[in-house]
C-alpha cells in the first residue's frame, strides 16, 4: 500500500476524517433525526447480514489510514453502543499502525455500562448529545421520555473513565432555543466544551424548514449578552465548529453552522454507513457500495483504487448550493444511516 497517500477531490479537498456508522438502530427517536412516527416498531432496519462485520470495518479502516491519509475515525450510528461488543472493534482500530485518533458520537445513556472498557480498548474522546436540561423538553425531543439525568450519568461515567468529552446540542427554533444560555452556563461550570448545531436538512424525515433554524449569529448573540465571547482560531484545517472563547478565560464553545455559514470548502470527511456504503457528503443522495467489493474477493489494492476514484470525483458542496438557492429538492440519505 502507498503510505500516507494524499487523496484530493475535484476541489482539492483532502481526505482526512472517516465517520463509521456501526448500526442504523437507536434507542432514541429524536424528532430531528429519527421521528417515531416514521421509525416505528415495524421500520425495516438493516439485517445482521447487511451490516459490515467488524473484520470488514477493520480492513477498510487500514486502507483509509495506512494508504489514504485518514487521521481521524469517529464511530457513529444510529446509537453506536447498541452494536454488541463495540469495544472489540475499538481495540482493533486502535492497533492499526498510523496513529489514528478514535472518537465516538453517542447519546450517552449506555456509557455508565461501557465507558471504562471503551477507554481501555483505545477510545479517546466522546461527543455526547444533549439538547436540553429540562426533562419535559428533553423527553419530547428524544421521543422516549428519557430523563436528562440519564445523559448526565453518561457524562459522569465518561469523565470518570478519562475520556475526552464534548457536548452536542442541536438547536431548533420553537423546540429548545430558550435553552442555549442555560446549556452554555451549565457546561462552562462543568468544564466541558459544548457545540451548538444548527438544525440541518439531513435526510427527508425531519420536516426541515429554514424558518426553524436558529442561526449561529443568534446563538452567539444570545450567549454573548450574558457571557462575552471572542472568536478563536480553529484547531486544525477542516474543523467543522467555529470556536469562541469566553473573554478572560480558557473555556470555549463551538457552533456548527452548515446552514447559515457553510463550510463545504474545507470539508475533508467521508462517511461509511453501517451497510458498507461510502458517502462523500452528509447530504448525499446516493453512495458507493464498498460491501460488494469486500465480499467479492477484491484485493486491498482494488479497494484502495476504488476509494481513490470515488474521492477524486467528489464535487459535493450541498450547503453552499443550498445557501445560493441553486440546490433543488432531492431525496437524501437519513442521518440515522451515516451518523451526522
Amino acid at each position: 500500500m502507498t503510505q500516507n497517500y494524499t487523496v484530493q477531490d475535484y476541489f482539492n479537498r483532502p481526505l482526512r476524517d472517516l465517520r463509521i456508522s456501526v448500526t442504523d438502530k437507536c434507542n432514541f427517536r429524536c424528532t430531528y433525526c429519527m421521528p417515531a412516527e416514521i421509525f416505528g416498531p415495524d421500520f425495516p432496519f438493516l439485517k445482521k447480514s447487511e451490516l459490515l462485520t467488524y473484520e470488514e470495518i477493520e480492513r477498510l479502516s487500514k486502507i483509509f489510514i495506512q494508504s489514504l491519509g485518514v487521521r481521524k475515525i469517529r464511530i457513529t450510528g444510529g446509537e453506536p453502543l447498541m452494536r454488541k461488543d463495540l469495544a472489540t472493534l475499538i481495540h482493533h482500530l486502535s492497533q492499526i499502525e498510523g496513529g489514528v485518533d478514535i472518537a465516538m458520537t453517542t447519546n450517552g445513556v449506555l456509557l455508565p455500562q461501557y465507558a471504562k472498557e471503551l477507554k481501555e480498548a483505545g477510545l479517546q474522546r466522546v461527543s455526547i448529545s444533549l439538547d436540553s436540561l429540562e426533562d419535559e423538553t428533553f423527553g419530547k425531543i428524544n421521543g422516549r421520555g428519557v430523563s436528562v439525568s440519564a445523559v448526565l450519568d453518561g457524562i459522569d461515567a465518561a469523565e470518570k473513565a478519562g475520556l475526552g468529552i464534548k457536548i452536542n446540542m442541536v438547536v431548533k427554533r420553537g423546540m429548545n432555543e430558550h435553552e442555549v444560555l442555560p446549556m452554555a452556563q451549565y457546561f462552562r461550570k462543568r468544564g466541558h466544551i459544548i457545540r451548538f448545531i444548527e438544525f440541518m436538512d439531513v435526510g427527508n424525515s425531519n420536516n426541515w424548514n429554514l424558518d426553524d433554524v436558529y442561526s449561529k449569529k443568534q446563538i452567539i448573540d444570545t450567549i454573548h449578552k450574558r457571557m462575552p465571547l471572542e472568536p478563536i482560531k480553529p484547531n486544525y484545517v477542516g474543523e467543522v465548529a467555529t470556536r469562541y472563547r469566553y473573554v478572560g478565560s480558557d473555556k470555549e464553545i463551538g457552533v456548527i453552522s452548515s446552514v447559515s455559514d457553510a463550510f463545504c470548502s474545507s470539508c475533508n470527511r467521508a462517511r461509511l454507513a453501517a451497510n458498507g456504503t461510502l458517502y462523500t457528503c452528509l447530504f448525499a443522495s446516493k453512495g458507493h457500495d464498498l460491501r460488494e467489493l469486500l465480499r467479492t474477493n477484491k484485493s486491498d489494492i482494488d479497494l484502495e483504487h476504488a476509494i481513490i476514484e470515488i474521492w477524486n470525483g467528489r464535487k459535493d458542496k450541498y450547503s453552499v448550493d443550498r445557501n445560493n438557492q441553486t440546490q433543488s429538492v432531492r431525496k437524501k440519505i437519513e442521518m440515522s444511516h451515516i451518523g451526522g
